[in-house]
């Protein structure tokens, strides 16, 4: 890559853009390119198209999707399969029309099946259900990486699909509706804390900033109270609880974004389609399949364990309480991280550093 050469990042605002645009500054790229989802709508195949007869970019990062937490996928489901399929055949098509050199594709570890052997190498990928709450997005996501393997296979092209594992970092999404667990840990938390010490004024500034189902930090405080009971943030007695979806006992991995963003650029300058086809074939096959890249620490906690995290950074002195009618999800999805080791990256950023430098920037946003 020439420090010149037009990038196109889609969802360049979001966690994952925002922090592989600041890395491609970084180390001097001078011509990335944006557009908000105002200013170019991926849904729209017309518009799209438009967008790269204009600009022609060489390289185009493929960042934006449809996302949310385990709420959201439950309730959105039509949305995560139709809006996520619909951007990908948009981006990726116009990509092949106008010759772009690489793409990168992002995906996620929901690919998996619910029941993958741990630690889940790319491999497994479908070998058995996915899990249910999330399965439309992760038939999307599947649809992308083997839409890009089949353009490489069929017409030479140079993409690369990676699946990060859960991401966390500064641009999260902190929305309590449809934000990641990790985020909406730290919110929740946060929140308690703010009402434990009677601080009104700290909950309404919040509100502000995030406000829950259209309630902002101008609105009466009953009704905000309601809006954080509703999401398990309320007293008991003399003492504040927050609550926690599911039992606590799944076990996660979670990487911070600026550590994929710098895996990311690191496969955008010096990895190719060729290299990471040489590691995707299985020996005496013939078949080519599963050339997607996991990128993770392969490293877990459960749920319970990232809270006390969370509770110990935030410095909350009430408790959390598990709501255990509500769904767990997948149990364990631990990534096996080892072709992107032998493609020479590893992960920087543990999760205990990282929940502090998150809180930290929730704080100062």
């Amino acid at each position: 890559m020439k420090k010149d050469d037009k990038i196109y990042v889609a969802g360049h605002k979001g966690l994952v853009g925002s922090a592989i645009w600041k890395i491609l500054e970084s180390k001097g790229y001078t011509n990335l390119i944006g557009r908000t989802h105002q200013e170019l709508d991926l849904l729209d195949a017309v518009a799209v198209k438009r967008f790269f007869d204009e600009q022609q970019p060489d390289y185009v990062v493929l960042a934006a999707a449809f996302v949310g937490g385990i709420m959201a996928n439950n309730i959105y489901r039509a949305d995560f399969i139709y809006k996520n399929l619909q951007i990908q055949q948009n981006v990726i098509g116009e990509s092949f029309r106008h010759s772009v050199k690489k793409l990168l594709f992002l995906g996620s570890t929901c690919i998996y099946p619910r029941e993958a052997p741990q630690p889940m190498g790319e491999d497994c990928l479908l070998t058995s259900p996915l899990e249910y709450t999330n399965e439309p997005y992760a038939i999307a996501k599947i649809a992308g990486l083997k839409l890009c393997e089949s353009f490489n296979l069929q017409y030479g092209t140079n993409y690369i699909a990676v699946m990060p594992t859960n991401l966390y970092g500064p641009n999260d999404n902190f929305d309590l509706e449809k934000s990641h667990v990790l985020p909406a840990i730290i919110r929740k938390v946060h929140l308690a804390k703010c009402l434990e010490n009677n601080d009104e004024k700290a909950i309404r500034r919040d509100f502000n900033k995030y406000p829950v189902e259209g309630v902002d930090g101008k609105a009466d405080w009953n009704a905000i109270q309601e809006k954080l009971a509703k999401y398990g943030v309320k007293r008991e007695g003399t003492d504040v609880q927050v609550e926690i979806w599911g039992t606590g006992t799944p076990l996660r991995e979670f990487l911070w974004s600026e550590d994929m963003a710098a895996a990311c650029v690191y496969l955008l300058e010096n990895i190719d389609f060729e290299d990471v086809k040489k590691l995707s074939v299985e020996p005496g096959s013939k078949e080519i399949r599963n050339c997607h890249i996991n990128i993770g620490t392969g490293k877990e906690l459960t749920i319970a364990q990232l809270v006390d995290l969370v509770i110990h950074t935030v410095g909350f002195k009430g408790r959390a309480v598990y709501n255990t009618s509500k769904p767990d999800g997948t149990m364990r999805k631990l990534t096996n991280p080892s072709k992107l080791h032998a493609l020479g990256w590893k992960h920087t950023v543990e999760i205990e550093d990282g929940v502090n430098l998150l809180y930290q920037w929730y704080l100062n946003r």
